[in-house]
């Protein structure tokens, strides 16, 4: 197997696991697909019949966000890692293990159009936890620091950064895999927090604008 720590792959996901010997991450945190319409997920921003006319580098086939994980992704996802963090579980529960752990992501939305909360999840054998960070069209959390935005569904790194402190770091973890790493989010958290990472995505566009915000991250050993 060649070298995939700290690397970010233009890959199909399942052809990419398949080469990765079980168990090999100690966590994956992914936001894959959820199979729906990217109007589902901007009400109340601005939507053209061509696509977004929102800010970001967003191409006419981002207004459709893809098919939802096949059961074999899910299963290699679980096989390629010891525990897993996934965004988005709840649209495809049935193919995920019971668990106690949902990780709820409360956008601070207020009376806006936008969905109050995201879910998270996780093969944790813990209670459920809910972190607040309010990402909301042009209002961010850290307004003086405001993320691009990059990826339709991209998530705010502090965010990532949270749980990866809050389950990785607190557990011993080193190795982070996204197998669905978008616009960066987890290998940019991983790394702000000296993590070793890996991912991949099948459109080279976003792994060139995830090395190009990699660049500028500076790690923080704990």
């Amino acid at each position: 197997m060649i070298d995939i720590i700290n690397r970010a792959f233009c890959s199909d996901c399942e052809d990419f696991m398949a080469d990765i010997p079980d168990k090999y991450f100690d966590l994956v945190l992914t936001d894959p697909p959820y199979g729906i319409d990217i109007n589902y997920f901007m009400r109340g921003g601005k939507i053209t019949k061509g696509g977004l006319a929102m800010r970001g580098n967003y191409d006419s086939d981002d207004t459709h966000i893809g098919s939802i994980p096949s059961k074999n992704i899910i299963n290699e996802i679980i096989r390629v890692s010891k525990h897993q963090i996934i965004f988005g579980g709840n649209y495809f529960a049935d193919m995920l293990p019971p668990s106690s752990c949902w990780l709820v992501w409360d956008k601070l939305n207020g009376s806006s159009h936008y969905a109050d909360c995201e879910l998270a999840w996780t093969s944790f054998d813990k209670a459920v936890r809910k972190y607040s960070f309010r990402w909301n069209g042009m209002l961010q959390h850290d307004m003086k620091n405001k993320e691009q935005r990059h990826h339709p569904t991209q998530k705010p790194v502090e965010l990532f950064k949270m749980i990866l402190r809050d389950y990785a770091i607190r557990n011993g973890f080193t190795k982070i895999f996204d197998p669905y790493i978008g616009s960066g989010t987890t290998a940019i958290a991983s790394k702000s927090l000296g993590l070793d990472w890996s991912g991949c995505d099948i459109k080279q566009k976003y792994i060139d604008i995830t090395n190009k915000r990699l660049e500028s991250v500076q790690a923080v050993l704990f």
